[in-house]
């Protein structure tokens, strides 16, 4: 069960031996305030007087009395149903016994509720009448101070309003929250440095326990207003159960030796038993995020762990801006420990495989505001096996699937017109479906025979009608498939490998269905020869190949672009408007009782994920969706030569392995060959011949064996701005910001032709396939064809222009996918544009940079293009929906760049080389290397050398040391 922490199955069996009260003994939106040690007197003033020791708890609508004695059940009396409320003995009929009981509480009340006799999980017994108890506080002097609260918390609990009980229960609760604070000695350290204090409140599935925040230098804390001093815990029976006992979170271990307590920091755990304190290191918090609660933002939850669905604490704030202030600490602290995660980032993680489809569903849930401390948005998963009638599970036959483009409520065809014909009758605004897909309700519908007091606690202290329990996996899917209001997907337990909640390992007694039999164990598909054995093959299931392959789309409809507006109708995905994010203003709503009666509503019809993506979710890399073509680590600069190793030793392994050691680049050799920066590089298939082209009008060639400059061309007085080496190694052609194209013979040592194509400076070129690509100032991408001279000193190529990509200003780079079908162009105006070369029309146009795009290029699978920018930022976009799945920032602009699509080697403005880890969202490492500003990259066919060109007028030659 996500939201009670993992213990061994032993150690679930002895909590509910051991511990008693919880706070989900309370009705919903109730407060526990305090507790007094006392004594329940029964048969008052009669020689079958008894007294039973124990501890009497005042809530905000009820009185709790807990004995000691476990074969005792524990009393609630609601405050509503008081009749009369007082010192023992202030009536005459009483003073007789007023001696003997002079710390005595009367109450006279109509209804009582027993819970857990024997300390046994069931439905509650509720006696009526007319009936007195009396209770004797240890200390007397207590009882008229509790008296009085009891009298105020009764008048409250008598309003005629709902709106009225809340708001005068709230104004008790802030009143006591007023007169206290945190107890500054609980401080882990004497040098703590306090940075800020507040109010809030921790949230647990279902209750919410009030109390004081408090952050220091070194680590954050809170105080319940109703947690126990050390000194006052005594040898209770609550304490004895924790005895040796880790409990939830970063909370320490209570220890008792004699009944004294000699260490206790406690807190609320993840049952909803009360105790002290919960305090967690900074040092510690790995990920924190703001969270919507009641529809209001005033939630923060803190994970000390990255892929842990169960956060470590969960907090309410009474005003905005304490939660943001204490988020903006706690972020500020984090932002030197640990990397900042998206959506983008996590979905860049799952394409590439580093994230399963479980572990990116948990962290899109995460992100979407959904977690396991709030039952009303706690994650959703889907169902994704549709057979649940044969002997085996065949995952290679796409109908063994649920069909996850549509929602559940639209699997059913006969069902779903039946909706339709509805939803076009009713009046605005209309919705579909009249329940949600998540739900307190179904949440613990799944989950009731691991927290069957959590199902007593949202319903009143009753079990389901047995026939409506979770009783078959088959059962339920059919009653989502067929039921007019039943609609529910998964939750993450589904595909987990905790068996507990399909197991009734509590013997609890949930009834018997009209057939005769006991709600038991829950009933699994044929397929399935055991629970582990399910949750196996639904997790086989939810990792296969198909789903792997359509997640996308269900992702679409319940955190995409689906769940909302024009597509959300036509995807046949409409909910109730309520359950959307900013479907109601609260603060809008003037009248408390309409305010109260409108968030129950909502909180117990489910609320509708915060929605992640506004765009077509991009699908997983599978092998059936692979680019087939050659593969390849570098960008459109590269040369196409295998370089100084043979080809046939070039293996996929060896780019893999050589980008893993990336950060192992050692500088070999450098030259000063320009006289200004250099702006391109080309190498000749032996490796031997180094091309570069500089702002100071020249094209070099440079031996890389003699280490000598071997010949330096001049075209026009104009910078050139790139170059490339046509296939055969025979022509060097180079760009000009003089708006030529030139080619150059270098068997012949003159040049062979002149392109001139552009009204304004070329930026950059690209050849494959006997087609020129050419990128200029003058705001266009112009293609060639250029059909090679017949002899290689003939002067004349010839040019026909096949396409002319337009854009609103100037073109700074281009690049090629690798079979020729794609190309990306990036402007002065940070515009990343991917065009579709087939019919020269643009697929995608994202703004994505605050200034120039210095330098882009696909991935080696043509899945992703990566763009550097003059704003620092390298952005990665999916290629078939053109949403931005992840962006990096440095503090310089990033120049050019080599990547496989997982790593990243960019040169920096200031001449360092980073290499970047896309996945991990981080700079691995960076190397010193030139004076200025790296300004161009090439890296040969098995990526283990680099040359690197500069502002300081260099070329480096890098290698990798294994």
């Amino acid at each position: 069960m996500a939201f009670i922490r993992k213990k061994p199955r032993e150690q679930q069996l002895q909590l509910y031996s051991k511990e008693r009260f919880s706070l989900l003994l309370l009705n919903l939106e109730e407060y526990y305030f305090e507790q007094h040690t006392a004594s329940h007197i029964q048969h008052k003033g009669s020689q079958n007087e008894r007294k039973i020791r124990g501890s009497l708890k005042i809530c905000s609508k009820s009185v709790i009395f807990e004995p000691d004695a476990i074969s005792q059940p524990i009393i609630k009396i609601p405050l509503r149903d008081c009749i009369k409320i007082g010192k023992h003995g202030e009536n005459g009929a009483n003073r007789h016994f007023a001696k003997a009981v002079s710390g005595g509480i009367s109450l006279i009340f109509s209804q009582v509720y027993f819970i857990k006799e024997h300390n046994i999980v069931a439905p509650y017994k509720i006696e009526r009448g007319t009936m007195e108890y009396v209770f004797e506080l240890d200390v007397s002097g207590k009882v008229e101070g509790v008296v009085e609260t009891l009298l105020q918390l009764h008048r409250a609990s008598c309003l005629d309003k709902l709106g009225d009980q809340t708001a005068m229960i709230t104004a008790i609760l802030q009143s006591r929250l007023a007169r206290t604070s945190f107890d500054k000695n609980r401080f882990q350290s004497v040098s703590e440095k306090l940075h800020m204090e507040c109010k809030a409140e921790m949230v647990t599935p279902l209750v919410t326990n009030p109390g004081h925040v408090c952050i220091t230098d070194t680590n954050l804390y809170f105080q319940p207003l109703n947690g126990y001093p050390v000194s006052s815990l005594g040898p209770s029976s609550q304490c004895r159960a924790a005895c040796g006992t880790a409990v939830t979170g970063q909370l320490q271990f209570c220890c008792c030796d004699a009944g004294n307590i000699f260490s206790c920091t406690m807190t609320l755990d993840s049952r909803g038993h009360t105790k002290p304190m919960v305090q967690i290191t900074l040092h510690d918090i790995r990920r924190i995020y703001k969270r919507r609660h009641g529809l209001m933002p005033l939630g923060l939850e803190v994970f000390c762990t990255e892929d842990d669905l169960c956060s470590d604490v969960y907090l309410k704030f009474y005003e905005r801006q304490d939660r943001d202030d204490l988020y903006f600490y706690i972020a500020t602290y984090l932002e030197h420990h640990v990397v900042e995660r998206t959506a983008e980032g996590y979905t860049l993680q799952w394409q590439r495989g580093l994230l399963s489809n479980y572990q990116y569903l948990l962290h899109l849930n995460t992100l979407a505001d959904r977690s396991c401390n709030d039952l009303s948005q706690y994650p959703v998963f889907p169902w994704v096996v549709g057979d649940y009638s044969s002997s085996e599970l065949d995952l290679s036959n796409p109908g063994t699937f649920r069909d996850l483009s549509k929602p559940v409520g639209a699997l059913n065809k006969e069902r779903l017109e039946r909706l339709l014909a509805r939803y076009q009758e009713m009046p605005e605004p209309k919705f579909m479906y009249g329940s949600h897909y998540s739900s307190p309700g179904y949440v613990l519908f799944y989950l009731v025979r691991i927290a069957p007091e959590y199902m007593l606690c949202l319903q009143n202290g009753r079990f389901d009608n047995a026939d409506r329990m979770f009783n078959s996996i088959a059962e339920t899917w059919k009653n989502c498939l067929d039921g007019a209001t039943d609609f529910k997907e998964l939750i993450p337990e589904f595909y987990g490998d905790d068996v507990s909640f399909l197991v009734n390992s509590l013997k609890l007694d949930l009834g018997k269905r009209q057939g005769g039999q006991m709600v038991d164990d829950v009933e699994l598909p044929p397929w399935a020869r055991s629970p582990e054995d399910f949750l196996q093959k639904s997790r086989d299931a939810l990792e296969s190949d198909y789903v792997s392959e359509h997640l996308h789309e269900w992702i679409d409809l319940v955190f995409g672009y689906k769940q909302k507006g024009r597509d959300a109708v036509g995807a046949h995905n409409v909910f109730h408007p309520l359950t959307y994010e900013g479907g109601v203003d609260l603060n809008s709503i003037e009248d408390p009782d309409e305010k109260v009666a409108m968030l129950t509503q909502i909180l117990e019809f489910g609320q509708t994920p915060k929605q992640l993506f506004v765009t077509p979710h991009p699908r997983r890399i599978t092998p059936k969706f692979k680019s087939l073509s050659q593969p390849s680590s570098y960008n459109a600069s590269t040369a196409d030569s295998p370089g100084e190793e043979s080809f046939e030793d070039l293996t996929e392994e060896s780019r893999t392995l050589a980008w893993s050691n990336i950060t192992r680049l050692q500088l070999h050799e450098q030259h000063k060959i320009h006289k200004e920066a250099v702006t391109g590089i080309a190498v000749s298939h032996s490796g031997s011949s180094v091309f570069t082209t500089s702002q100071d009008s020249t094209l070099k060639m440079f031996s890389k064996e003699s280490k000598m400059l071997q010949r330096s061309i001049s075209f026009s007085n104009m910078a050139l701005s790139s170059c490339l080496l046509l296939p055969g190694d025979a022509t060097v052609v180079s760009s000009s910001w003089d708006n030529n194209v030139y080619f150059y013979s270098i068997a012949f040592g003159r040049r062979q032709d002149t392109l001139m194509g552009h009204d304004d400076a070329v930026s950059k070129i690209c050849w494959r396939d006997n087609r020129l690509y050419s990128a200029s100032w003058d705001s266009t991408v112009k293609v060639w064809s250029g059909v090679p001279a017949e002899t290689p000193g003939s002067r004349r190529h010839q040019f026909d222009l096949l396409a002319e990509l337009e854009h609103d200003v100037s073109v700074d780079t281009i690049s090629l996918s690798a079979a020729s079908t794609l190309l990306v162009s990036g402007t002065k105006e940070g515009t990343v544009t991917i065009w579709d070369l087939t019919a020269a029309t643009i697929l995608h146009q994202i703004p994505c940079h605050s200034g120039t795009v210095c330098d882009t290029a696909f991935s080696p699978d043509s899945r992703h293009v990566l763009s550097a920018g003059e704003d620092g930022c390298l952005n990665v976009v999916d290629v078939q929906t053109g949403m931005l799945i992840s962006s990096m920032t440095s503090d310089e602009p990033q120049r050019c760049f080599l990547w496989d699509g997982n790593s990243v080697l960019s040169g920096s403005q200031s001449g360092e080389l980073l290499v970047w880890d896309l996945l991990g969202g981080k700079i691995r490492e960076r190397i010193q290397g030139h004076t200025g500003a790296v300004t161009c990259m090439w890296m040969n066919e098995q990526c283990s050398s680099v040359i690197t060109g500069g502002e300081d007028r260099q070329i480096m030659f890098w290698k990798l040391q294994y």
